[in-house]
């Protein structure tokens, strides 16, 4: 009966830590994006908190067979114009909302477009849920992506 008692503590302990983790997880850190539309992997996107602001850059690309293995921005409409999607700032401004984080910005480096967006943590921190839209939320499109380290 003890033995027993002692293994519901066990795990009790396990689960409560780690719903807890999972409540203390943080977007930052490096992620593996994935496009929503064909499901392959595009790049590495490393995020950091700057005083309560997360910023993502992109670290590394996944190009296809064939294309431009340093790519340029040459869609963007701002100062990123021309310059070399590696190393590039693609998100800015997301806080912390609830679960969420919102009040943020997204640049799309194949259109050149920049997005309003949100995002939330899955499975235990594990993967992100990247919304970009136009106006609402409603009017837009999620990729989640896949922690990497």
């Amino acid at each position: 009966m003890i033995r027993i008692m002692i293994g519901y503590g066990i795990a009790i302990a396990a689960l409560a830590g780690s719903a807890a983790w999972a409540q203390d997880a943080s977007p930052v850190g490096l992620w593996k994006t994935i496009d929503d539309e064909t499901g392959k992997p595009k790049s590495l996107v490393r995020i950091t908190d700057n005083g309560g602001e997360l910023r993502g850059r992109i670290e590394k690309l996944f190009p296809e067979a064939g294309a431009e293995p340093n790519p340029k921005c040459d869609k963007c409409e701002d100062a990123r114009k021309d310059q070399p999607i590696v190393g590039m700032t693609i998100i800015t401004g997301m806080k912390k909302d609830g679960n969420e984080y919102n009040g943020g910005q997204i640049l799309d480096p194949g259109n050149g477009k920049v997005y309003k967006s949100k995002m939330s943590l899955n499975d235990g921190g594990k993967k992100l849920d990247v919304r970009g839209y136009i106006g609402v939320p409603m009017l837009g499109r999620t990729q989640t992506w896949v922690r990497a380290e």
